[in-house]
C-alpha cells in the first residue's frame, strides 16, 4: 500500500497546489475553458485545498494501520473522479488537453486500489 499512497499523495498535492495557485489555468487544461468570476475561483481554490488535504492523509497514513481505510476511501474518490471527468467529456463535450489523461489517471488509480484491496482480501469486506 505504501507505493500507492505515496504516488497518490504526490499527484493530489500537485493538483491541489495547482488549483490553489493558478485555478483558471488548471481548469482550462482540464476542461478547455477558463474560470469566470470570483465565485468559481474561490470554489476551485477550496477544491485545491481539499486535494492537498487528501494528499496529506495519504502521505501520513502510508506506514500505519489507517492505510487500509485510506485506500478504501481513495477507491471511491478515484471512481468518482474518473466518472465526473468522463461525464464532462461525453455529456458536456468538454475538451481540455488534460481531461482524458485525468480520466485515465483516476481510472488507473482506482484499479490500483482495487488490486491492493483484493490482494489483502479486503474488497469483499468493503462491499
Amino acid at each position: 500500500m505504501k507505493p500507492l499512497l505515496t504516488i497518490t499523495a504526490v499527484l493530489e498535492a500537485l493538483a491541489g497546489m495547482g488549483l490553489i495557485a493558478a485555478p483558471s489555468f488548471i481548469v482550462k487544461l482540464l476542461v478547455g475553458s477558463p474560470l469566470n468570476g470570483a465565485e468559481a475561483m474561490t470554489l476551485t481554490r477550496i477544491a485545491g485545498a481539499a486535494l492537498v488535504s487528501l494528499a496529506m492523509v495519504c502521505w501520513f497514513s502510508r506506514n500505519n494501520a489507517t492505510a487500509l481505510g485510506v485506500v478504501k476511501a481513495m477507491l471511491f474518490y478515484n471512481i468518482a473522479g474518473a466518472t465526473v471527468f468522463l461525464h464532462g467529456a461525453i455529456g458536456y463535450k468538454l475538451s481540455g488537453v488534460g481531461l482524458w489523461p485525468a480520466v485515465l489517471l483516476h481510472a488507473g488509480l482506482a484499479l490500483w486500489c482495487i488490486v491492493t484491496l483484493v490482494h489483502r482480501k479486503e474488497i469483499v469486506k468493503s462491499i
